[in-house]
């Protein structure tokens, strides 16, 4: 364990992954994090949650070395909350962007580059979409819509549509097709659980691209790099990392392709960490 652990990292999803249905830590988990840190492990969050979001879940309580936030579009070194990266569309792909998403007819926001990518402006189609008008109520004090006295809007951190989950499917296909030279990603809504949220970046953001870069700055082969998640925006992730598991809260679609632990509510986090601990481990013939 001694050779393996320097130069490990752990990347853990943050909602519905680390954090459990009420929004806190189960104890093993919050152990598990204490335990890799005295051992020498990076510890790393990734969320898609804004800077200004996280610090209002998880504020300075986490005991992690980095978050990339916003999918990856950003990334702070903690505990001092430095700012090491960020990432926005300039103000031509944004234009595009909104473009196509209003030919489609969606209902989506466009958010300030970071790191105040909290605050935005919306553009309402007026349809009945229960999900969307959650998140405006929510961010009331943070938003107005994009009328034509805001939208010269310049650069942004990214778009987000609200899409319904029936025809999602269809929706993030034709988008992909159009928003090529973008990074479009796609994860439930944490806040009604099954609305999907199909999120445009710039092209090289996402947690997988971002893991990738931090690995490299902090010279961590990939292949001593666990990662744990639950959603279609931790898929890159898993996939990029040595080892990778998925908790199992997460949609029956992911689970034929990641081993699973443990759901949120029950340590996921810290059956993962041990396992791979004890795979890392294990005499090898």
């Amino acid at each position: 364990m001694k050779d393996f652990l320097p130069g490990a990292m752990l990347i853990t999803d943050l909602d519905g992954t680390l954090l459990n249905s009420d929004g806190s830590l189960t104890k093993q988990d919050l152990d598990a994090l204490f335990s890799l840190g005295h051992k020498g492990v990076v510890r790393v969050i990734a969320t898609g949650r804004s800077l200004y979001s996280f610090k209002v879940v998880a504020g300075n309580r986490l005991p992690v070395d980095y978050v990339i936030f916003s999918t990856g579009a950003g990334v702070i070194a903690c505990p001092d909350g430095r700012l090491i990266r960020k990432i926005h569309l300039d103000s031509g792909a944004v234009l595009s962007a909104v473009q196509i998403f209003m030919e489609f007819g969606l209902d989506f926001m466009v958010h300030q580059p970071i790191p105040d990518n909290h605050r935005f402006v919306y553009y309402d189609t007026g349809g009945d979409n229960p999900d969307f008008h959650r998140r405006l109520a929510r961010y009331s004090e943070f938003c107005q819509p994009l009328d034509n006295a805001t939208f010269n809007i310049g650069s942004a951190s990214q778009l987000l549509a609200v899409v319904n989950h029936d025809n999602s499917a269809s929706v993030l296909k034709a988008l992909r097709s159009k928003l090529t030279g973008y990074s479009v990603i796609r994860s439930t809504s944490p806040l009604d659980g099954k609305s999907t949220w199909i999120e445009v970046f710039a092209p090289g953001v996402s947690k997988s691209q971002c893991a990738a870069w931090l690995a490299d700055r902090l010279n961590i082969d990939k292949e001593r790099v666990l990662a744990v998640g639950n959603d279609y925006n931790d898929l890159d992730l898993l996939e990029w990392a040595g080892t990778a598991f998925l908790v199992d809260n997460a949609p029956d679609m992911l689970k034929n392709r990641f081993v699973s632990v443990a759901s949120h509510d029950h340590g996921g986090v810290s059956e993962a960490i041990h396992l791979w601990l004890a795979d890392a481990t294990r005499p090898r013939n």
